[in-house]
Order: C-alpha cells, then sequence, then structure tokens
C-alpha cells in the first residue's frame, strides 16, 4: 500500500511539472509574441519616418516651385504696372487735348459771338443807310456782302465746334478704353496677388506639414522608445486601471450626492420663493383693498365738514335769517372746521410718524392735570349722551410729575375716550392710571359694542378700522389707534385691548414713570381769555402774514386793540419795519413767509428789539413747532386755526399796558 501512494504522488508531481512546463512554455511564445508584435510597430514606425522623409523632400519641392511661381508672378505684377504707367500717361495727355479742344471751343464761341455782333451792327448800318440814303443801293449791298460774308464765317465757326465735339467724344471714348485697360491690368494684378497669396499659404501649409512630419518622426522614435516601457508596464496598468475605476466610480457616486443636495435646495428654495410671492401678493391685493377703503373713508371725513362748512356759509347768505337761526349755522360751521382740523391734524401725524420725522418733547409732565383736563373735556359730551364719566387718579399731586412727553399722552388720551364715546351709547366711561413698578399704567374702559377676537390686532394698524364698511354709523378716519400705538411705543410703553364683543372695552398702555425725587412745584399763571379793557388797547401792532385771507382775519380781531396796525407780506419786510418802529409793541410772525421765514426774521428782530412781544402763527401746528419757535425767539406760540379768544388771552397775558 505505501507503494502504491508513492507512486500516486510521483504521477501527480510530474503531471504539475508539466503543467507548469507547459505554462512556461505558454508564457515564453506570449513573450516572443509581444516582441514580435514590438518588432513590427517599430518597422513600421520606421516605414513611417521613411514616407515623412519622402514627404518633406516633396514638399520642400513644392516649396521651391512656389517661390519660382512667385519670383515669376511678380515679374508680371511689374510689367503690368508699367504699362499702367504708361495708359496713366496716355490718359493725362488725352486730358490735356481735351483741354485744348475746350480752349478752342471756347475760342470759336467767342468768334461767333464777334461775328454775331458785327452782323447786328450791320444790320444797324443797314437800317440807317436805307433811312439816310435810300439810293445807295451799292452801299446796302456792300453791307448785305459783309452780312454774307459773316454767316458764312458763322456757319464754319459752327463746323469748327461741331468737329471740337466729335475730337471730344473720340477723346472721352479714347479715356473710357484707357479706364477700360486700367480695371483689366488691376483686375489681373488682383489674381496675380491671389495667386501670390495662394501660394505664400501652400508654403506655409507645406511648413506645416514638414513640421507635422518632424512631429510624427518624433512620436514614432518615442513610441520606439517606449515599446519596451509599455510592455514592462502593461501590467501595473490593468492592476492602476482596476483602481482608477473604482476611484471613479466613488467619485461619481460624490458627485450625484451632491448634485442631488443642490437640486433638492433649488427645489426648496423654488418653493419658498413661489410662497413668498403668493404672501406679497395676497398682501399686496389686502393693501389695495385697505388703501381703496381708507381713501373712500378719507373722503367721506374730509367732504362731510367741508359740506357742513360751505353749506351753512351760502344758507348764511339767504335774507331775513334770524339771531337765534344765525347763532345755530355758525355753531354747525366752527363743529365742522374742529372735525375737519382734527382729521388734517391726523393724516399730518401718521405721514411723520411714517417718515420718521416725529420728534419727543421730553418736559415735566403732571399726570393729574392732564387727566383732570381730558375730563373736563369730555364730560359734557359723555353726559350729554346720558352716559357716566369716572376718572382714576393712583397718585397724589406731588408724586404725579414725570419727564414725558405731554403733548403725546394727551393725544393718546384723548383718541381713546374719544373713541370710548363714539362706541359706547349706554353705561359708563372710566378712564385713570394705576403705578405699577417702574411704569404708570392708563386704562380707558367702556360699556360699549365691543371689538371682535379677529379684530383686537388690526384696529393699531394702518388703513384698518374695526368696520371698514361704508356703512357704519360713526365718525371717524381710522387713524387714532395707530398714531396712538406709535405714540406710545416712542415713549418707551406698549398699549393692547381687552375685549368682548357686545360688552365693552379696556384699552391699556404704560408709560415709564421717572418721577424727581423732590418735584419742583409748578405754579401756573392763571389766562385769562377775556378782552381786559385797559390792558391791551392802544397797542403798535404789525401783522406779518403773506395770506390776504389770514391778514384780514387778524386785523379783524384787533379792531379794538390797536392804536396802530402795520403789516408785512414777506419776513424781510416785517425785519424792516421792526428796524423803523421801535416802538412796536406786538408781532403776530408768520412762520411761513416769502424772501425769510417767520423763524429767521425772529432771530434777526432779537438783534437789535430784546423788548417786543412776539407771538408765533403757523398753519403747521405739529408738535415741536412751539419748541422751535421758542428757540427762535418768539414770546409765544398760536397754531391756525386762530382760536380768537386764545389769541386775546396771549395778548392780555404778554401786552399789559
Amino acid at each position: 500500500m505505501k507503494k502504491t501512494g508513492d507512486k500516486s504522488e510521483d504521477l501527480l508531481r510530474q503531471k504539475v511539472a508539466e503543467l507548469v512546463i507547459a505554462n512556461e512554455e505558454k508564457e515564453k511564445r506570449a513573450a516572443e509574441l509581444v516582441i514580435a508584435n514590438a518588432d513590427k510597430a517599430k518597422r513600421a514606425a520606421e516605414l513611417v519616418i521613411a514616407r515623412a522623409e519622402k514627404a518633406k523632400r516633396a514638399f520642400e519641392l513644392i516649396i521651391a516651385n512656389a517661390e519660382k511661381e512667385k519670383r515669376e508672378d511678380e515679374l508680371i505684377i511689374a510689367d503690368k504696372e508699367l504699362v499702367y504707367q504708361n495708359e496713366e500717361k496716355a490718359k493725362r495727355a488725352a486730358e490735356l487735348v481735351i483741354a485744348d479742344i475746350n480752349k478752342s471751343k471756347r475760342e470759336a464761341e467767342l468768334v461767333i459771338a464777334n461775328i454775331e455782333k458785327a452782323k447786328r451792327i450791320a444790320k444797324s448800318i443797314i437800317a440807317d443807310k436805307e433811312l439816310v440814303y435810300q439810293n445807295e443801293e451799292k452801299a446796302k449791298r456792300a453791307a448785305e456782302l459783309v452780312i454774307a460774308d459773316a454767316e458764312k464765317s458763322k456757319r464754319a465757326a459752327e463746323l469748327v465746334i461741331a468737329k471740337i465735339k466729335k475730337a471730344k467724344l473720340s477723346a472721352g471714348l479714347v479715356i473710357a478704353n484707357i479706364e477700360n485697360a486700367k480695371r483689366a491690368a488691376e483686375l489681373v494684378i488682383a489674381k496675380k496677388e491671389l495667386a501670390y497669396q495662394k501660394s505664400k499659404k501652400a508654403k506655409r501649409a507645406a511648413e506645416l506639414v514638414i513640421a507635422n512630419i518632424e512631429k510624427a518622426k518624433r512620436a514614432a522614435e518615442l513610441v520606439i522608445a517606449n515599446i519596451d516601457k509599455s510592455k514592462r508596464a502593461a501590467e501595473l496598468v490593468f492592476l492602476n486601471k482596476e483602481l482608477v475605476l473604482a476611484k471613479e466610480k466613488e467619485k461619481l457616486v460624490a458627485e450625484l450626492i451632491i448634485v442631488n443636495k443642490e437640486l433638492n435646495l433649488q427645489i426648496d428654495v423654488r418653493k419658498l420663493a413661489e410662497e413668498a410671492l403668493i404672501i406679497a401678493k395676497e398682501h399686496a391685493e389686502e393693501s389695495d383693498r385697505l388703501k381703496s377703503a381708507f381713501l373712500a373713508n378719507m373722503s367721506h371725513e374730509i367732504r362731510t365738514p367741508m359740506n357742513g362748512i360751505l353749506g351753512f356759509a351760502q344758507l348764511l347768505r339767504e335774507p331775513g335769517l334770524t339771531g337765534e337761526e344765525q347763532q345755530k349755522f355758525l355753531g354747525i360751521i366752527e363743529k365742522s372746521g374742529v372735525r375737519m382740523l382734527n382729521i388734517i391734524t391726523a393724516i399730518v401725524n401718521i405721514s411723520k410718524i411714517d417718515s420718521g420725522q416725529m420728534e419727543i418733547s421730553i418736559s415735566e409732565t403732571n399726570v393729574n392735570e392732564q387727566i383732570d383736563f381730558v375730563y373736563n373735556f369730555f364730560k359734557p359730551v359723555v353726559e350729554g349722551n346720558g352716559m357716566q364719566l369716572i376718572v382714576k387718579n393712583a397718585l397724589p399731586l406731588k408724586e404725579s410729575i414725570i419727564k414725558s412727553d405731554c403733548e403725546k399722552i394727551y393725544s393718546i388720551l384723548t383718541n381713546l375716550v374719544g373713541n370710548a364715546t363714539k362706541f359706547t351709547h349706554a353705561g359708563i366711561i372710566e378712564f385713570g392710571y394705576t403705578k405699577k413698578g417702574k411704569y404708570l399704567e392708563f386704562f380707558v374702559k367702556d360699556t360699549g359694542d365691543g371689538i371682535a377676537d379677529e379684530k383686537k390686532e388690526i384696529i393699531f394698524e394702518r388703513f384698518r378700522q374695526g368696520s371698514e364698511s361704508m356703512n357704519r354709523n360713526y365718525q371717524g378716519a381710522g387713524l387714532g389707534l395707530s398714531i396712538s400705538k406709535a405714540y406710545v411705543e416712542m415713549l418707551g410703553g406698549k398699549i393692547w385691548v381687552e375685549s368682548e364683543l357686545g360688552k365693552g372695552s379696556a384699552f391699556y398702555f404704560t408709560i415709564p414713570y421717572n418721577a424727581e425725587t423732590e418735584p419742583e412745584i409748578v405754579t401756573k399763571e392763571p389766562v385769562s381769555t377775556e378782552d381786559k379793557d385797559g390792558l391791551i388797547k392802544n397797542l403798535k401792532i404789525l401783522i406779518a402774514e403773506d395770506d390776504e385771507a389770514s391778514e384780514m382775519f387778524l386785523s379783524t380781531i384787533l379792531t379794538r386793540l390797536h392804536k396802530k396796525l402795520l403789516k408785512a407780506r414777506t419776513g424781510v419786510e416785517a425785519v424792516e419795519i421792526c428796524r423803523n418802529n421801535p416802538d412796536i409793541d406786538l408781532v403776530l410772525m408768520d412762520i411761513r413767509m416769502p424772501e425769510m421765514n417767520g423763524d429767521e426774521a425772529t432771530r434777526q428782530i432779537r438783534e437789535f428789539n430784546k423788548d417786543v412781544v412776539i407771538i408765533a402763527q403757523t398753519a403747521y401746528g405739529l408738535s415741536g413747532d412751539r419748541e422751535k419757535a421758542i428757540d427762535a425767539g418768539c414770546t409765544d406760540y398760536i397754531s391756525k386755526p386762530i382760536d380768537v379768544a386764545l389769541l386775546k388771552a396771549l395778548i392780555s397775558k404778554h401786552c399789559k399796558k
């Protein structure tokens, strides 16, 4: 059994050895085949080089022939140029002949003109001879003979002119032939130039082919040199190829992932842009709708008081009105004017807020006094409607003085209490404030209509109201709450509303509480609105006003108060009148005037007159205008439309005689 196993192992080893030998033979034949192929490629490359050398010599011969043709063409071009020059000389000679012919023609025409002149002279002589010497036939025949000779000379001259014309036509034909010959020569030259250019291109092409042949030759030599290297690098290339394929696959996968991410991002961005466009479109449509509703409301709110003013002003012209009817109509006109002024003030204020021009004027403000003032202002209106007005002050008088903008606080309170009176028809209106930490919290409560939940936010927006329909039963431009919200935020507080539809509303807003530790007690001088005789009469007054109606209105008011009334239509005139009249007691200075505004005019007047009372009057009536007028040197300030009683009170206060 052992011998049998050994025999099997020997057979196996023999077969393995034979297989190895066969593989070696196979590899040897493959290597020989590679070498044979390399030799074959080498011979092919050498054949390419030989053919390239042959082509190079052929192209060099082509270049030599092209050079020879080029020289021949240049010789032909030189001959053509000589011909062209001779033709130019002939052309100039022909032109000279034509010039001589033209000169001869002009001389012949001069001869004909002289002959015509002689003919006219002869005819004149004949006429004279016939008139003076009727019997001298001999002279007549002599004259006729002269005329005949002149006719003959004329015909001869005309024949010369005809010949000249014919010669001119012949010369023109010669010139035309010369021109044709010139163009033909130029065409030949152009063709030769084209052939020359073609030969140059052929030469450059041949040189390029030779350069390419040289390059191919070097490439073939490089191929022969690299055959052995490529043979050794074949296996390495195969392995590298597999590795490169794997790397390319990974790279493509990574790029595909990046592309997918970018595509998803673009899709998301596009969706966001579409959503933003939809939202912007909805906002634009809503804004258009709100602006249309606002403009319609503004038109109604402005035209209604204007109707009251203009309508009852016309009724006042009617004859036979009783004193009671006149007073009633005047009351309606005054009420409509106040309503119109409130609307204009609201529009101007909201415009200043939107443009960022609204300023804050901080001063000592007694909150209790403002609450009492609002209470006294609205009490007659509320009680006249059968309701009750309640006020609540949380702090004693000394602790209610804060640093804030009193005009804006007053505007907020009047807007909120005014809204409460507008929307409340029965019950109670209560307003006041409480102290909560570092803030004063103001409130205005009513038992009116209330506000729906979806309207609680939009009522503070521009152009929005609790009801935007045209059939609502109350007045208003819908700007009061938006102005109040802007004022509260400018003062460092916030505003909100609590309401239930049908059960009333409660508006709240906060103002920082920054009271002084030892507040200064301000004693206000009582201002009388009565015309006190003996105090303000016999004044020398200057009215500086460029508007004729306003100047007439002021003149009428001051009829019983002045001893002398001066008038100026520009700021420059106002300064000059004050300079020439140092005893003026009062100047009513309009802020807006031509040539020089009221503020600048006041400054110049103060340079030479520190004592004269100057009361600024302006149609602006905006927050901060009073402070600007006082800074310019004005004694006091009143806004248009002017309240007669208030103006008399200011004059009584500052002009005591």
